[in-house]
């Protein structure tokens, strides 16, 4: 797919793990509606959709202040991991559509390719092995090697720096509100791509583009 002759002109693209390549903002939002009927936790899609993007010491501080200082979140996130690695481990974790064809297409075209995801490493290993495109990725940042947070840049700057890429020369691309504002702010090129949320209109301004699937940034690269 796409002339070469006429790409747009980029050297590299970061990608967004869970919501962007896995399904897995779904699979662990079910994860905590069913832990939430189970506890009688009321409301909690709204907090959990603010965590989406952001590492575990934000996704603490938002589920703390959502529901005061005796909630036992540390609990309720242990018991709502074991349960998504249950459903989900072992290449079981669905994929989003569109993922290989734009991999291929990528490498195919010479482009460098990173992965920054707010995830523990160990984690982020293991679903890429079992879906079987770790082999792609030229770097992976994960949550655990930057201080900082998505909506802070640093996780992206640190991929850029690792692929040897200018991140004004570097697309990322994002689902979540958290990663687009990061992204933004490192001086990337951001995609949207939305998964749980649609774009609004801060998602609008701060996006190069925001686009129905993977597939369909394969055809906005392809265009000059």
């Amino acid at each position: 797919m796409g002339d070469i002759a006429a790409m747009k002109k980029f050297d590299a693209i970061v990608f967004d793990m869970d919501g962007v390549i896995f399904d897995s903002e779904r699979a662990t939002m079910y994860c905590w509606i069913e832990l939430a009927e189970k506890y009688g936790i009321e409301g909690i899609e709204k907090p959990y959709l603010e965590c989406t993007g952001t590492n575990d010491a934000k996704t603490r501080e938002i589920m703390m202040n959502a529901y005061g200082p005796d909630f036992p979140y540390d609990e309720y996130a242990k018991e709502a991991s074991k349960m998504y690695h249950e459903k989900y481990d072992g290449g079981r974790l669905p994929m989003k559509s569109g993922v290989f064809e734009i991999l291929d297409f990528l490498k195919n075209n010479g482009k460098k390719i990173a992965l920054a995801s707010s995830t523990r490493r160990q984690t982020v290993v293991n679903q890429l092995r079992d879906a079987k495109i770790l082999d792609y990725f030229d770097e992976i940042v994960t949550g655990d090697m930057v201080s900082k947070s998505k909506p802070e840049p640093d996780i992206f700057l640190l991929a850029c720096e690792k692929i040897g890429v200018a991140p004004e020369n570097a697309y990322a691309i994002e689902d979540s509100f958290n990663g687009i504002r990061a992204a933004h702010r490192g001086g990337l090129r951001p995609i949207m791509v939305p998964d749980l949320l649609p774009a609004d209109d801060e998602m609008k301004q701060l996006s190069e583009a925001v686009l129905d699937s993977l597939n369909d940034v394969i055809i906005y690269f392809s265009q000059n």
